[in-house]
């Protein structure tokens, strides 16, 4: 085997020849020759092009999100139930940009991998479990969202527990996924040029398509279709308060509408290309998916550590203004009176005992930083039967 892989390195020039250098005998045997050729292919410039990519991926996700975390601590506005949210989906970034990128970027500038085979199955583990961790913690945010919107009463802000609670279901979850490939459901090897570590996505056996297929619907079509569902529902719910206040419904709707695009598109540049790339390889005849092919969906899901940050912090008004604060040395300046983006303000006006349970609600208003709906006053002909009005604020980027 050894000496298949030498013949097959003879054929390419030294800078590529050290690519399969950096394993040894045990786990050139986990490779089979013609793959590691395969692997081997990236052109000197190629690898330094990626290189450049995953550095600059690298520096401004690692500054983006420790930025965020400063913040947080800094600033005692910002420690609400959500936003602790969204500093649970910097720290998994952050963790990508310190224990995962520094390796590839290392392995792309020498133009083979560098610490083993232990370490690229740590790699692949590490940026899997990281990942997972970044996706659901985007569905849950998208639930919570939903769910404040929907609930009748008052959301206590200093309330930590549900939010705690599902801040550990998303480890927890993350772990069920990304464990069993080091414990035999599929494995972790070299993915692309050999300069990146992941599941092995070009074995063809059923132990391992089986994994990929599970690990396709429940890591990330699943969480995709919950943000869809639960900011397609909070449109909608914006949509119904225009009789209201027709004008500032609009500009509320124009708003969140062009946050939840930003946010889908986002996440499915980041992370289709690099699902499609990985069925392409596991479904598709050998060779399909090159190595130069491959390490583009690889570079585009390591982007989400610096996307992220941006739409979800860097975009929400609470964040915004304690940055510039930062920046300034100066108070952050308040917004509305709306003190945290999980708070709720719910006024229900039941009708009289004849009147159908659905419209004891006048639907919600999805507040983008701006008070709430003035609530008309009853007058002495108002029609107890019909529900006079709903103020429900449910933030979508913070107050």
């Amino acid at each position: 085997m050894i000496l298949s892989n030498l013949s097959n390195c003879a054929r390419l020039n030294s800078a590529l020849c050290s690519g399969v250098g950096a394993w040894d005998a045990d786990e050139l045997d986990a490779v089979p020759g013609e793959e590691q050729s395969q692997r081997s292919t990236l052109s000197p410039t190629g690898h330094l092009v990626v290189a450049v990519c995953l550095g600059f991926i690298g520096t401004f996700g690692l500054v983006n999100n420790v930025l965020v975390l400063l913040l947080f601590c800094r600033y005692k506005m910002l420690r609400s139930p959500i936003n602790l949210l969204l500093v649970n989906i910097s720290v998994s970034d952050l963790l990508v940009c310190t224990l995962g990128t520094p390796f590839s970027f290392a392995a792309s500038t020498q133009g083979r991998w560098l610490i083993g085979k232990g370490g690229c199955m740590w790699y692949g583990f590490a940026n899997s479990l990281f990942g997972i961790v970044s996706l659901i913690s985007l569905a849950v945010l998208s639930y919570e969202r939903y769910s404040t919107m929907m609930t009748p009463t008052e959301a206590d802000a200093s309330d930590y527990r549900k939010i705690s609670l599902g801040i550990a279901l998303t480890w927890l979850y993350s772990l069920l996924w990304t464990l069993p490939p080091l414990f035999g459901w599929s494995k972790y090897g070299p993915e692309g040029p050999g300069t990146t570590c992941s599941v092995d996505w070009t074995a063809k056996t059923a132990n391992s398509t089986s994994y990929i297929i599970c690990l396709f619907i429940f890591c990330l079509i699943v969480p995709f279709l919950v943000i869809v569902f639960c900011y397609g529902k909070l449109l909608f719910a914006i949509r119904q308060v225009s009789g209201i206040n027709a004008s500032m419904s609009r500009k509320r709707e124009q708003r969140v509408l062009f946050m939840v695009v930003v946010m889908v598109i986002c996440y499915l540049m980041c992370w289709l290309p690099y699902g499609i790339m990985a069925l392409l390889a596991t479904f598709g005849p050998p060779g399909l998916v090159t190595p130069e092919a491959s390490i583009i969906p690889s570079i585009l899901a390591k982007t989400s550590t610096v996307i992220n940050p941006i739409i979800y912090v860097f975009m929400n008004k609470q964040f915004y203004r304690c940055f510039q604060a930062f920046l300034n040395c100066a108070v952050p300046r308040r917004g509305s009176s709306v003190k945290s983006s999980s708070r709720v303000i719910t006024k229900v006006f039941k009708g009289g005992p004849g009147a159908h349970r659905q419209n004891n609600l006048l639907f919600m208003v999805a507040s983008l930083g701006q008070p709430p709906v003035t609530m008309p006053q009853l007058g002495p002909y108002t029609n107890i039967n019909k529900p006079v009005a709903v103020s429900l604020v449910a933030h979508i980027d913070g107050c």
